[in-house]
């Protein structure tokens, strides 16, 4: 299939789990797939679209869990927004040495390695080719990094979030547990909060993202040229949206 001359987006909001930056390892960051990822994200900006991410930090630790061993809920999801922090430093260092001019905002107060979240500022940031990195989720806890996602992405204007994750989409049901699962091309928003067995983002990001329209992309990161193909407007991945 050609590629489009021209990209289908020119605002993007690029979501990535903490999970996914750890690549083969267990945890912490795997440098060879932050590089692949590096490498994918230069190739849309190249294209002159303008690129923010909100990173996750399950890499590292999720407050929720941490939570059930003795640590309460509000200071488990505030180390868990310090570890979306480590994380975006190290994307926003491999950009860099990549040749993408990048910068890390942050919704906690870290002024020695990071700029606070400013909405025009990121607009700036943007409109100039620059990767707008997002730490910190929304600042508060008991919000997932989905919902920070879903909301950063309405307040900078993109037009569309773009969940990457390890599979090629949303299934009907989990494929790893039920061979009779269907990979979805499109589905609504709706559809996806009402099907317990469909797992795209956190019932309230999708919620979010229903009531003011923002579209969903999910697709498999891991796979070189994906994103690009998103970009491009070609069918991968699953949409989910007002109308399926």
């Amino acid at each position: 299939m050609a590629r489009a001359n021209k990209s289908k987006y020119q605002r993007v909001l690029l979501k990535l789990s903490g999970e996914q930056l750890a690549g083969k390892q267990d945890y912490g960051i795997d440098p060879e797939f932050v590089k692949l990822l590096s490498d994918e994200i230069k190739r849309i900006v190249d294209k002159n679209v303008q690129v923010a991410i909100v990173v996750g930090g399950g890499n590292w630790l999720r407050g929720a869990t941490f939570a059930e061993h003795g640590i309460g809920r509000a200071t488990a999801d505030y180390m868990g927004m310090l570890a979306t922090l480590m994380n975006a430093l190290a994307l926003m260092d491999m950009l860099e040495a990549d040749g993408c001019v990048a910068r890390v905002q942050t919704n906690i107060n870290v002024p020695q390695v990071a700029e606070p979240f400013i909405r025009r500022r990121a607009i700036r940031h943007l409109e100039k080719g620059r990767v707008v990195i997002i730490a910190g989720g929304t600042g508060k806890p008991y919000v997932t990094t989905d919902s920070a996602a879903v909301s950063t992405a309405l307040e900078l204007d993109c037009e569309v979030v773009l969940k990457g994750t390890k599979v090629d989409g949303v299934y009907t049901k989990d494929p790893m547990k039920h061979k009779d699962a269907q990979r979805l091309d499109e589905l609504t928003h709706q559809a996806a909060i009402e099907n317990p067995e469909v797992k795209v983002m956190d019932k309230a990001a999708i919620g979010l993202a229903m009531e003011q329209n923002m579209p969903i992309v999910v697709f498999d990161l891991h796979k070189k040229d994906n994103l690009l193909s998103v970009i491009d407007g070609l069918r991968i991945g699953t949409l989910v949206a007002a109308k399926s």
